[in-house]
């Protein structure tokens, strides 16, 4: 297995060498999966996805030159831009939640640009959320995207990997149609899925296990 590896590992290298030798960017060389797992432990700093943060004017986040020249130094090297207006961002972060929304449709704002951060974050990881609903409590979970419910189970204990019997869910959008587990379940849109079942983004989820 060693000299098979190692011979990965060569052609992945051999790939390498011209792009860095001209100063490029690995994200932006055509790398296949096997190529990047020969040589993952190497961590080279340009194979890392890379997001740029953009802080523009209020009134900067159209037609701006330079904002341009951002998304298209980005556009070579396969990484994502997401403009914010950092001077907006604080102004927002100290108003409660009604003056947050009145002030933010005054700007023309759907959502805080943190939000965005967050989202172009996970999409760059290919992350996913689901969540765990008890009285008390609503927690986030994260997890790859493409995770089964056990692997997404092991997230809160590996106990609850070892030992899935099966997942209570409810879709994000059924949970908050019908106000909750309750009324998800009385309208029939809480289902039981299995050990091969592949977690949507934003499943609510209750795990049955037995250890």
């Amino acid at each position: 297995g060693g000299d098979k590896d190692a011979k990965a590992e060569l052609a992945a290298l051999e790939k390498c060498l011209p792009h860095l030798a001209e100063a490029g960017m690995l994200r932006s060389l055509d790398l296949t999966d096997e190529d990047k797992a020969a040589i993952r432990y190497l961590s080279f700093l340009t194979l890392k996805p890379t997001m740029y943060i953009a802080n523009v004017n209020e009134d900067g986040f159209e037609n701006n030159p330079y904002l341009d020249q951002v998304r298209e130094i980005a556009a070579k090297e396969g990484s994502v831009v997401v403009p914010v207006c950092a001077a907006v961002e604080a102004d927002i972060a100290e108003l409660d939640d009604d003056e947050r929304d009145e002030f933010m449709a005054e700007l023309g704002l759907e959502e805080p640009g943190l939000n965005r951060v967050i989202r172009a974050g996970y999409r760059l990881l290919n992350l996913q959320t689901y969540f765990t609903a008890g009285v008390k409590e609503v927690r986030a979970w994260t997890i790859p995207v493409g995770a089964t419910a056990p692997q997404a189970a092991g997230k809160i204990h590996t106990d609850f990997e070892k030992g899935f019997i099966r997942a209570q869910t409810i879709a994000f959008d059924d949970f908050i149609t019908y106000k909750g587990e309750q009324g998800a379940k009385e309208a029939g849109k809480m289902r039981a899925e299995g050990k091969d079942y592949i977690v949507k983004d934003g499943d609510i989820m209750n795990f049955l296990f037995n250890v």
